[in-house]
């Protein structure tokens, strides 16, 4: 039952549809430039601390995983062709691998490989920001040289999901039990041949790809870094680069009628979220952080800054395409219940400051300042600090006490719960502690009942909205751009940019 639920489609809600012109079959050929919205000089190949889209989408490109989200709504393989649940309750899960996998530089990837990547971001020692997704798991050992078995401390039903993390790659195993990750070695479908943190990072083809005839259609790969959305925008129109992650909405409509151009935008989980640390003040106080959600108007802010391109939040992080969405009151614009709140904080008026930087989103800071305007009627006075492009993930976010974030969705709750709002959480960007709220993870995880299981989440969500430490304005559809003369399969996964990260491999040129 647990191998059917994880093959049935639970993510289909992270998907969409992009239309373009008549596609031709996938054939093999040429170099595909993309223009990518978000790299820095801090950009490393350990995949414990990989956070920017650059590095995001390079480690889709060389590296694989044990499971990947398909582009046709379901859970699919990677180097696991098949997993199962052991037991009844989902505490023992076995991955079967690829017998056919073999690194870039010709070693054979085996469940010693496996085992050494995921130990990698587990244990004391580990610096790797998705512990918490293993924290449950409590033993990984080799049956025989291509299978491995999970054991977990209680039941968890996502383990196939969570195991197509970002982070969680496959890397060669060293003899001391680390993992080689500081070359870019993969096994993925590309090899790397330059890497220029926060510049440039370019692929050929790896021919001893364990997915032999299935994607990889371009012969190589060319990231380019271009954090400037007004320099995307002039490369894709100029046919400079093939494609972008990213474009500036404002101009999107306009972008769509240039010639040779095509606009994929894809209704997605992907949000933005503005963490409070409930740990510093004056954000300590509950009554503080209700003023500022109860001061902002999130429709306005989906229309100026998103030209509709969204829907809007609700202070939690499960949008309306992740499984398990709880249909709560929607928060709107009351300012007299904010200055109620300010009031009962102790506060006439109030000051603060929050950082924010363009590549998280196009007119990012015309957000901040817009809310700031919505605010300052209640008593709020937002100050608005445009932080620099490069360090922002190591120098703002985790550092400053209220910032801008852009997250991409996950295929579960239970991913972005445990990665963001459990206590402890290395990404747990609000300092948020809720003991209420960390018993019904524990409890929602191992749970089979749906209905109950849908009750769990729903009253999570509830806690994150009325007491948690993080504004969550909006979820915005993906919205990308392409040359006419690339195609891609009629769906397309929306978790990340092209495809999911994985349109460098699942698309090709007419």
């Amino acid at each position: 039952m647990l191998k059917g639920a994880a093959a049935s489609g639970l993510a289909a809600g992270l998907f969409g549809v992009a239309s373009g012109p008549a596609r031709a079959a996938p054939s093999r050929g040429g170099t595909f430039r993309v223009g990518v919205h978000d790299g820095s000089s801090t950009d490393s190949w350990d995949p414990a601390t990989t956070a920017s889209i650059l590095m995001i989408h390079s480690s889709h490109v060389a590296r694989a995983y044990l499971t990947e989200i398909t582009n046709e709504n379901t859970l699919g393989p990677d180097l696991a062709t098949d997993w199962q649940a052991l037991g009844k309750d989902g505490s023992e899960w076995r991955f079967e691998l690829s017998r056919n996998a073999t690194f870039h530089d010709g070693r054979a990837v085996t469940a010693k490989d496996v085992i050494a990547s995921m130990n990698h971001h587990r244990g004391p020692e580990t610096t790797s920001a998705v512990a918490p997704l293993l924290s449950d798991v409590t033993d990984i050992r080799a049956d025989g040289e291509h299978a491995v078995i999970f054991t977990l401390s209680t039941g968890n039903a996502d383990l196939p999901y969570l195991l197509s993390d970002y982070h969680l790659v496959i890397q060669p195993a060293t003899e001391d039990g680390g993992i080689d990750w500081a070359n870019g070695i993969g096994c993925g479908p590309y090899k790397v041949t330059e890497f220029k943190p926060g510049i440039r990072a370019a692929f050929e083809r790896h021919d001893g790809r364990h997915r032999a005839g299935s994607g990889a259609w371009f012969d190589a790969i060319e990231m380019t870094v271009l954090n400037d959305p007004n320099a995307r925008q002039a490369a894709i129109v100029a046919g400079d680069v093939d494609a972008v992650t990213d474009i500036d909405l404002k101009t999107a409509s306009m972008l769509a009628r240039a010639p040779g151009v095509i606009l994929d935008d894809v209704p997605s989980g992907t949000h933005i979220t503005m963490p409070m640390f409930c740990d510093v003040a004056p954000f300590d106080d509950v009554n503080v952080r209700l003023a500022l959600k109860h001061a902002m108007n999130r429709q306005e802010i989906v229309d100026k800054i998103l030209f509709g391109r969204g829907v809007i939040g609700n202070d939690h992080p499960i949008g309306t395409t992740i499984p398990y969405h709880a249909d709560l009151p929607q928060r709107e614009q009351d300012l007299d219940r904010a200055r109620y709140h300010l009031k009962k904080a102790g506060h006439d008026r109030l000051s603060v400051q929050i950082s924010v930087n363009d590549t998280l989103l196009s007119r990012a800071t015309n957000m901040c300042s817009l809310f700031a305007e919505q605010a300052r009627p209640a008593g709020l006075d937002i100050k608005v600090n445009q932080e620099p492009a490069d360090g922002y993930w190591s120098n703002v976010w985790l550092k400053k006490p209220f910032c801008v974030v852009s997250w991409a969705a996950r295929p579960t709750p239970d991913v972005m719960f445990s990665l963001a709002y459990k206590a402890g959480a290395d990404w747990n960007e609000s300092h948020w502690e809720n003991e209420r709220f960390n018993t019904l993870l524990l409890q929602a995880k191992s749970e089979l009942d749906e209905a109950l299981r849908a009750e769990i989440y729903a009253e999570m969500q509830s806690l994150c909205r009325d007491d948690g430490g993080t504004i969550v304005p909006f979820f915005r559809n993906r919205t990308s751009a392409r040359r006419d003369n690339v195609m891609h399969t009629e769906s397309i996964a929306s978790v990340w940019e092209l495809d999911g990260a994985r349109g460098y491999h699942r698309w090709w040129f007419a």
